[in-house]
């Protein structure tokens, strides 16, 4: 496989093979640090969450001794999701054959085991994956052998707290998800990674933020990316642009984790953007803020957020219709503007084994 140079993107029809996305799911969503959830929710001994890594199953459980295990979220009978959602259990038990694990992952029971002369039963527990956290932020890495997250996460931590925010601080608002996107996770994550279109597409967050080349920051690293904008005339009226937060930061860390952090009070957005099949994409975001913000300060800033993500679902969408028609075999990029975008397409070529 390869990319093509001279500023054209991918070839478009990666964004709709089954058979690339394939591919991803082996060389990128099985190698790579993503994020999964929160520290909270497996707080407490028996607590778990469940999370899906560009397709593979993986549980975090808070075990006996306190320590967080993740785990392939898989039996070692049939292949079953052991576990679904999150909650608290003394051990977990695959609801097919009821195949029982220890909070430790390893198998102690199989109905009829017994019966099976030189039945492994220790040879036959939970897969481990590896796991990391920065802060409140839980990430998971499906190979076991994994450097570790820090490795990825680079200056990342010094940036966020450089831009007031200390996240260790902040506290747990609410998660959003909604509906899957009819487009390729590529797609989202492009889109993500330029404000090229904000002030065509995004008028009102265009009138809070300065969107323009000469004010607009963007920046790579080596497994993430950066985006600043400072607030335009105090937020423009859309909402208060004052307080701790002077800039806003958009930050990408490949393949597939969104951070945001906009101007004003103490506030934090992080999520994935997960492949559910070549053309089918799911997102979620856990939503963190300051301990004393201000609910009408919050609210203002909520609805905006709103706004943005429903004006950008309607433009993947449009994307995906237009890429998956094979009226083309590639499309162009803006050098400057759109330079994440080529740094995105970059590592995923360079993952699957392609050049630019």
């Amino acid at each position: 496989m390869a990319t093509t140079a001279d500023g054209r993107t991918i070839p478009f029809d990666w964004y709709s093979d089954p058979a690339v996305l394939r591919l991803e799911r082996e060389r990128i969503f099985r190698r790579t640090w993503q994020y999964a959830g929160r520290a909270d929710q497996v707080a407490e001994t028996g607590a778990f969450f469940t999370c899906a890594l560009g397709g593979v199953p993986v549980v975090v459980v808070r075990g006996e001794e306190g320590e967080r295990r993740p785990f392939l979220n898989v039996c070692r009978h049939r292949g079953s999701l052991v576990c679904e959602g999150e909650g608290k259990r003394a051990a977990l038990q695959c609801p097919y054959h009821a195949w029982t694990y220890g909070l430790d992952g390893s198998l102690r029971a199989a109905p009829r085991s017994d019966l099976v002369p030189g039945f492994e039963r220790d040879e036959l527990g939970l897969l481990p994956v590896s796991v990391g956290s920065w802060g409140p932020f839980v990430f998971v890495n499906p190979d076991a052998e994994a450097e570790p997250l820090e490795a990825t996460l680079g200056e990342l931590p010094s940036l966020v707290a450089a831009a007031g925010l200390d996240v260790g601080a902040l506290r747990f608002h609410h998660r959003a998800a909604g509906p899957e996107y009819a487009a390729n996770w590529k797609v989202c994550a492009e889109n993500f990674l330029e404000c090229y279109h904000c002030a065509v597409a995004h008028p009102t967050l265009a009138r809070a933020l300065d969107v323009s080349q000469d004010a607009y920051g963007l920046e790579t690293h080596r497994w993430f990316s950066t985006q600043v904008g400072p607030p335009r005339n105090g937020g423009g009226g859309v909402y208060d642009a004052a307080g701790e937060v002077a800039q806003g930061q958009f930050h990408f860390l490949f393949p597939n984790t969104v951070l945001n952090v906009m101007p004003g009070r103490l506030n934090l957005s992080i999520g994935p953007i997960v492949p559910r099949g070549a053309e089918r994409t799911y997102r979620f975001l856990d939503y963190f803020v300051g301990g004393d913000v201000d609910e009408r300060w919050l609210a203002d800033y909520l609805a905006l957020d709103d706004q943005v993500g429903a004006e950008d679902r309607v433009l993947v969408e449009r994307v995906q219709r237009g890429i998956s028609s094979g009226a083309l075999a590639a499309g162009t990029l803006m050098p400057e503007s759109e330079k994440l975008i080529a740094h995105f397409q970059a590592l995923v070529a360079e993952a699957l084994g392609g050049d630019t």
